[in-house]
């Protein structure tokens, strides 16, 4: 009989059977036993009360994808004596896996993250409330304007749930973001107007509009701050 953690507060006695794919692993000092072909960040959201881990572009509809990062933990897989970061919405449980969720690397890995975030998305709920948790007041960095963290969802949402390919993330760095094809911002036929990319933007982003079609979000681009940049570069190498 071994005695494994159900929740942040009960524990039950199990057997050990042969034939059945039960993964043994530790999180947070805490035994648990789940099935096989799951992630560290499956495995815990159906344990409440047992790890800590926020996510921001992982939903259950859709493939995982690792674009936040906010679900690193730390692992070992050698009964404790090194450990190093992974995202938990990726990696998969492993017989014998150690996880720790809320140390203070972990948490001072994803403040760097959230003030980065902040710093894109000053004005978005979700974004303040992580910033509030880990102590984030205010970014060293020129706030933005945006309302998009770039996380994929709705993009992986039309592909792999709708089957459509109505929008896609383009370009590249500051310039990226979800449009239409053809780069438009305005959706054509392809778009059914199904509503899933709203649903399962975190933050908001995607709204539908009057005519049954979601409104996508604008990258926002600062080029007075990229001018003025430029401008310092060009005196510093001058």
């Amino acid at each position: 009989m071994t005695k494994v953690w159900i929740s942040g507060e009960n524990t039950i006695d199990v057997k050990a059977a042969d034939g059945i794919n039960a993964v043994h692993l530790t999180v947070d000092d805490k035994e648990i036993v789940v099935s096989g072909g799951q992630t560290i960040l499956e495995a815990v959201a159906r344990l409440p009360g047992i790890g800590t881990i926020p996510a921001l572009c992982y939903h259950p509809a859709v493939k995982p994808y690792g674009a936040c990062r906010i679900c690193t933990v730390e692992v070992s897989e050698d009964g404790g004596s090194k450990f190093r970061f992974v995202a938990a919405c990726l990696y998969p449980v492993k017989e014998g896996l150690i996880v720790k969720t809320n140390t203070e690397k972990v948490r001072k890995l994803r403040k760097g993250i959230i003030e980065l975030l902040l710093t894109r998305c000053p004005n978005v709920k979700r974004i303040q409330e992580l910033a509030e948790e880990y102590g984030v007041e205010k970014p060293r960095f020129v706030l933005g304007d945006q309302d998009c963290i770039l996380c994929g969802l709705c993009v992986r949402a039309c592909h792999e749930i709708m089957g459509k390919s109505a929008i896609n993330l383009v370009n590249r760095g500051i310039y990226r973001e979800v449009a239409a094809p053809f780069y438009a911002y305005e959706l054509g036929e392809e778009c059914i107007g199904c509503g899933d990319c709203a649903f399962v933007c975190p933050t908001g982003a995607i709204e539908m509009g009057p005519d049954g079609k979601p409104i996508l979000p604008k990258v926002k681009i600062p080029f007075a701050e990229i001018e003025a940049m430029m401008k310092q570069e060009t005196v510093a190498t001058s």
